[in-house]
C-alpha cells in the first residue's frame, strides 16, 4: 500500500471517528446503501485542469453550505434511456463486480444517473446530438426537447464508496469523470437561491482539493487526478472503499 493510498484511508477514518463524537444519538441499524452516482466534469482544455462544483443550499440538512458534485440515486427511467454508444466493455465489467444482482442494465443506469443528476442540478446536457424518439418520457424529457443523447463511451470510472454502517443515510456511490466537451446544450436559470445549488464554480483542481469538501469527495478527486496522470484509461483499475472491522478499506476492482 503507497503512502497516499494510507494517507487517504487515515483521512476517512478520521473523518468517520470525529462525525461519531458529534454525535448524541446511537448508531442506527446497519441500513442496506442506496445505489447512487456521481459526476466529476473536468475540463482540461486550458494549461490547469478544472472540476465543476456546485455549492449546497445552507437549508440542506444533508451537507449544507458544502461544495458537492452533481449526483445522486437512480431513476427507473435510468434503464430506459437510449444513448449514443454503450459503456466500454471494461468499465461495465468493474461495475459489475463486488454488486449484489448485478446485470447490465443496473450497471449502465448508474452512469446515466450521474448525466441525469447533473442535468438537473446544473442545467448542462452532456451527450451528441441524436435521435431521441425512444428516450422515456420524465426526467429525461430535456435531452428528448434539446435532442442530446449521453454518451457512455466517454465517461470513465474512477471510484466507489460505500457509507459506513449506523448512519441516517448510506449510499454505495459510482464516481465517474467526464470531459466538459461533452456539454451538448446548456439551460439556464437551473442554478440559485432556491435551487439544490446556490451556484457552480470551475475551480482548479488542485485547489478543489484544498477547500472544505466531504472526505469521501477530496479523495476521490485525488484519485481522479492519479488518473489523468496515469493516461485516464478505461483499463486502469478502479479504487473501491469499504468499511471493514471498524475502518476503511481500499480494493481494487
Amino acid at each position: 500500500m503507497t503512502d497516499s493510498t494510507t494517507e487517504r484511508i487515515e483521512r476517512l477514518n478520521e473523518f468517520v471517528r470525529r462525525q461519531d463524537g458529534l454525535r448524541r444519538d446511537p448508531p442506527l441499524p446497519a441500513l442496506r446503501p442506496k445505489d447512487a452516482a456521481t459526476l466529476i466534469l473536468i475540463d482540461r482544455s486550458g494549461p490547469i485542469s478544472k472540476v465543476l462544483l456546485g455549492k449546497r443550499h445552507e437549508r440542506h440538512r444533508f451537507m449544507p453550505g458544502k461544495f458537492v458534485f452533481p449526483g445522486g440515486g437512480v431513476d427507473p427511467s435510468d434503464k430506459l434511456m437510449p444513448v449514443a454508444r454503450e459503456l466500454d466493455n471494461l468499465v461495465e465489467a468493474r461495475l459489475m463486480r463486488r454488486f449484489h444482482k448485478a446485470s447490465a442494465a443496473r450497471a449502465r443506469a448508474l452512469p446515466l444517473a450521474a448525466i441525469r443528476e447533473t442535468c438537473e442540478e446544473t442545467g448542462l446536457l452532456l451527450g451528441v446530438p441524436g435521435e431521441t424518439a425512444r428516450i422515456p418520457a420524465g426526467p429525461w424529457a430535456p435531452f428528448a426537447l434539446h435532442q442530446v443523447l449521453p454518451d457512455l463511451g466517454a465517461i470513465y470510472f474512477v471510484g466507489r464508496a460505500i457509507t459506513p454502517p449506523g448512519r441516517p443515510r448510506r449510499f454505495d456511490a459510482r464516481f465517474f469523470t467526464m470531459d466538459a466537451s461533452m456539454i451538448a446544450h446548456r439551460i439556464e436559470g437551473m442554478t440559485g437561491p432556491d435551487a439544490e445549488f446556490v451556484e457552480l464554480v470551475w475551480m482548479p483542481l488542485e485547489e478543489a482539493k484544498q477547500i472544505d469538501l466531504p472526505a469521501v469527495t477530496s479523495v476521490m478527486l485525488e484519485e481522479l487526478d492519479a488518473r489523468i496522470a496515469s493516461g485516464l484509461g478505461h483499463d486502469l483499475p478502479v479504487p473501491f472503499y469499504r468499511w471493514l472491522r471498524g475502518g476503511f478499506l481500499r480494493e481494487l476492482l
